[in-house]
């Protein structure tokens, strides 16, 4: 099946505790059905010292976010569902509520 949301998408989380807040897709985990949105549902994760990070100690980093809890932004800013069209040869992505094609 074709992705509805991709990497480099402009998203808004529809639940959880960033309710409300945009970012980019910075990787999609498609097995999972999970997204990693940029400086988003932050948590700290405790590491090791190591050759590359010396110092070690409580680093905040991207947990994934389910992918029914976010939707792509349209170009009014306002969360949209995406569909699919043939335009020639070539199947887009577009955007429920304007119906304009989604670039990606």
């Amino acid at each position: 099946m074709a992705a509805k949301i991709k990497k480099g998408d402009r998203v808004v989380v529809l639940a959880g505790k960033d309710k409300g807040r945009q970012g980019a897709v910075l990787k999609v985990l498609p097995k999972d059905e999970r997204v990693v949105v940029e400086g988003l549902n932050m948590v700290q994760r405790h590491t090791r010292p190591t050759q590359f990070d010396p110092q070690g100690g409580i680093k905040n980093k991207e947990a994934s976010i389910h992918l029914s809890n976010v939707a792509v932004v349209d170009s009014k800013g306002k969360p949209t569902r995406v569909g699919f069209k043939v335009e020639g040869d070539k199947k887009v992505r577009i955007a429920k509520t304007t119906g304009e094609v989604i670039n990606g």
